[in-house]
């Protein structure tokens, strides 16, 4: 018996269009070939939780271009974050915010701040001691860390610690906050007020204490410069990349999360 060449039943109408389909009916001893051997069907696979989709990948030229594109951009945000969170925005005048936390390098920046522009008060900031507190005469980094001006060398006014209660979270603002209600009761908040802080901690203060104070207030920041971690290439060392990255966190929840109370 010859092959008898018929019309394919079921075959997808949209090829249809350009080329009707076969099916070959050939004798016994010949395999029949069917639309459905060489084409998939069009039922979902997997009980109808996959579906087939069609999607464009790039070539070497696509994946050049990207690369061109992409990795200016990443470098240029590796070398420009550090920088971007570790503002330096002085506002001279007014009265000193010195974070009672920071390490001893950067209070006695504070201390040549303090000495060399004139301020009308010294305040210093902080809660509860992390570490230590059993064994320390001081229970709160705002005292610790005026003390340690003290030690330091004499400054003109002499600091005054504002300690602040202990919280789990937002630490920053709620210094900020003790310290607004301290003033108010103490004659009334600043019209400037010039902050310490340190490296990549620094834009997030401001943004802190200017929650904290309102626009009534031009908060200033200084930025001392860190010194465990080389801030021009952080990313080469854990310690900077821990530091930045978890600033820089850090900063997008303050901005787009947090809310003042």
């Amino acid at each position: 018996m010859g092959n008898v060449i018929i019309p394919a039943r079921g075959v997808n109408r949209r090829l249809a269009a350009v080329a009707r389909p076969f099916r070959l009916i050939s004798t016994p001893a010949a395999r029949c070939v069917s639309t459905e051997d060489v084409m998939p069907s069009d039922r979902p696979p997997f009980f109808g939780l996959l579906q087939r989709r069609t999607c464009l990948c790039p070539t070497w030229r696509g994946w050049l271009m990207a690369a061109l594109i992409v990795v200016p951009l990443v470098v240029a945000g590796l070398r420009g974050l550090q920088p971007f969170l570790a503002l330096n925005r002085p506002a001279p005048g007014g009265v000193l915010v010195i974070e009672g936390w920071l390490p001893d390098f950067a209070m006695e920046a504070a201390l040549a701040e303090a000495r060399r522009t004139p301020y009308a008060a010294i305040y210093v900031t902080g809660g509860p001691l992390e570490q230590g507190k059993p064994l320390s005469v001081y229970k709160t980094f705002a005292e610790l860390g005026a003390a340690t001006l003290e030690k330091l060398g004499p400054a003109t006014p002499a600091p005054i610690a504002v300690p602040a209660g202990d919280v789990r979270r937002d630490r920053t603002y709620a210094s900020a906050v003790t310290l607004r209600e301290w003033l108010k009761a103490h004659g009334g908040a600043p019209a400037k007020l010039n902050l310490v802080s340190i490296g990549a901690h620094a834009r997030r203060s401001r943004m802190m204490f200017a929650k904290a104070f309102g626009p009534g207030t031009e908060v200033g920041v200084i930025a001392v410069a860190g010194r465990d971690y080389d801030s021009r290439h952080w990313w080469r060392t854990s310690q900077g990349f821990r530091t930045v990255t978890d600033e820089f966190i850090a900063y997008l929840y303050a901005t787009f999360v947090f809310t003042a109370e």
